[in-house]
């Protein structure tokens, strides 16, 4: 009996240390209000934070909502991460929502302490153009507004480093140089997402300049890691190319992986790039040198397509 009490016990102290791994969940934290809208971000607290954190913008299509949120594994990491939904387009242009961006950068290091983060230590993530966006806080943090009547406004929305998939970086030129002008790129195909400014050329021409991180690539921006597919029907693999390119030029660390065969997302591997991903933030944010060293270059490895659900067969 005493030996099946032993056991009972041990039992449910591996679930007690199962379910304390769990990470805890603030949601809806307001981050920003206007226009009659409340934005906000939902908060992944690990069981054993290592003080930084990653924020994780959900954006697909410049499109956020709810109904993505994910911790997106990184409180395994030990990061504390802010999973960030912003105004959606076409309600909210894209300038705007760089600025909604911002702000919850802001937000975050306004609070650092309350979420037991340092603030010098914010990583930023996101795919597509949730990976734009993130580049968008890379290459454009300012240091806030000194007289601010918000105190939020008063603090910097420079990240300290930046990791994502397949962003777009250069919309006046898209597969090639000037083809924005030949009907080709978002500026083209998503023209409620930038606003009625982009439909004339001299609009066209200003937003494409103003929202493209290539544009904007200086030395003192963070380190960035970019993963791209090589057969992206969506994004070209040259925008990320390019800017690692430009990156390396005027002395910005940049490391671009290429994967072999992979599309707009889709691929098995993407597991690995987040564990990947997760030695960039821990080299930049944290200090810890990973096992395999990065190279700050481009590199390619091979991809293999994640297999899609069949559907039930109807009765």
């Amino acid at each position: 009996m005493r030996s099946l009490y032993l056991s009972l016990l041990s039992l449910v102290a591996t679930f007690t240390l199962v379910g304390a791994q769990e990470p805890e969940r603030i949601r809806d934290v307001i981050y920003t209000k206007h226009d009659g809208v409340a934005l906000t971000m939902d908060i992944f607290k690990p069981a054993n934070p290592n003080g930084a954190a990653v924020i994780k913008i959900i954006s697909g299509g410049w499109n956020s909502n709810h109904n993505g949120i994910s911790d997106g594994t990184w409180p395994k990491y030990g990061y504390t991460t802010f999973v960030v939904v912003h105004g959606t387009q076409p309600r909210f242009h894209i300038d705007e929502i760089v600025l909604d961006m911002q702000r919850a950068v802001r937000f975050i290091r306004s609070n650092a302490a309350q979420y037991g983060i340092d603030p010098n230590k914010i990583g930023v993530t996101g795919g597509s153009a949730g990976g734009h966006l993130s580049l968008m806080l890379g290459v454009k943090g300012d240091a806030g507004k000194a007289k601010a009547t918000d105190p939020i406004d008063r603090a910097s929305s420079a990240v300290n480093a930046v990791a994502c998939f397949y962003p777009p970086v250069d919309f006046i030129n898209w597969a090639k140089e000037g083809d924005s002008n030949e009907g080709i790129g978002p500026l083209n195909t998503r023209i409620p997402a930038f606003g009625p400014l982009v439909e004339t050329p001299e609009g066209k021409a200003k937003l494409g300049r103003e929202l493209s991180p290539l544009n904007w690539v200086n030395k003192n921006q963070p380190p960035t890691y970019i993963v791209q597919g090589d057969a992206d029907p969506l994004v070209p693999l040259s925008q990320a190319t390019r800017f690692q390119s430009k990156a390396v030029e005027v002395g910005a660390k940049c490391e671009v992986l290429i994967r072999i065969g992979g599309g707009h997302g889709g691929w098995n591997e993407m597991t690995d790039d987040i564990a990947r991903m997760a030695q960039w933030f821990d080299l930049h944010l944290l200090g810890k040198q990973p096992a395999q060293p990065f190279n700050f270059a481009v590199s390619s490895l091979p991809s293999t397509p994640t297999a899609k659900k069949t559907p039930p067969a109807k009765k």
